[in-house]
């Protein structure tokens, strides 16, 4: 029989349906304390990668991340925040999931079984040996993700993934594996719960780091992000307000006019 994997082992608890909702979330929460300590772990891993992407990303290279049912929606969900976040193109950072984006709201079934529909999937983006290419699949042992990974690798691309098993197939194909082992589930089997948080966590890291490292937050503050909505333009006048000493009035003046924290900074560089 073959060994049991980490993400599919027994949980630490049993009878859950038994436990009164106070004891659920104060174990939920417990399981959940874990996380960070075992991402911790993983931060040379990702540090590697991060330090692969970000001149490629100088020369135009974009970032992928590809999965499949949770994995898959994280990554949307991390590539989806970069533009407003770091005021980059909606083609820079890109999220592909199994089954299309119809996939994102209502499972497509078997859809992460098919090993050549990953790269196909890429191939659609004109995919080019300057981009990276990130699996993430929990397991570590979805196809649709392996297949992408590795045919992005033969085809020139850098490659990472993120999974929480040790010694996976997704891993042997990646350049860069980033395994956080989180260990069992609350709910047996359950990986949008301990391994999906450590991989939003994980995705968190990369994109952010990656970000900053290509100039797109000046301090602690996103310059570059898209004044999509009144809070977001609030937050654009209190930056210049802070920075250049100026009133509400003459800030919120100032950003109307050039469109953007960073466009105002550099006209009133104070």
């Amino acid at each position: 029989m073959a060994k049991k994997s980490l993400t599919e082992s027994d949980s630490n608890y049993d009878h859950l349906e038994k436990m009164t909702v106070g004891d659920l979330l104060g174990n939920i929460n417990r399981e959940d304390q874990t996380v960070a300590t075992v991402v911790e772990k993983s931060i040379p891993q990702i540090e590697k990668l991060v330090l692969e992407i970000v001149p490629r990303m100088r020369e135009g290279g974009r970032l992928f991340y590809i999965g499949a049912g949770t994995s898959g929606r994280l990554g949307i969900v991390d590539a989806s925040e970069c533009p407003p976040t770091f005021g980059v193109s909606h083609g820079l950072v890109v999220g592909v999931i199994a089954g299309g984006d119809g996939a994102i709201r209502k499972a497509v079934e078997f859809a992460e079984d098919d090993s050549a529909q990953g790269w196909k999937d890429l191939e659609s983006f004109d995919i080019k040996p300057v981009d990276t290419v990130i699996g993430i699949a929990a397991s570590g042992r979805t196809p649709y993700a392996i297949g992408a990974v590795k045919s992005a690798r033969e085809n020139g691309c850098l490659t990472g993934c993120i999974t929480c098993n040790s010694d996976t197939e997704l891993a042997s194909v990646s350049e860069h594996p980033i395994e956080a082992l989180v260990g069992p589930e609350f709910v047996t089997g359950s990986t949008r719960m301990k391994a999906g948080t450590a991989q939003k966590l994980i995705l968190n890291m990369i994109s952010t780091s990656v970000m900053i490292q290509l100039g797109h937050v000046s301090g602690n503050k996103m310059v570059d992000m898209q004044l999509s909505n009144e809070k977001l333009v609030e937050r654009g006048i209190q930056m210049l307000m802070e920075k250049l000493g100026l009133t509400a009035q003459d800030a919120g003046t100032l950003l109307k006019k050039h469109g953007s924290v960073r466009a105002a900074l550099q006209a009133h560089p104070g």
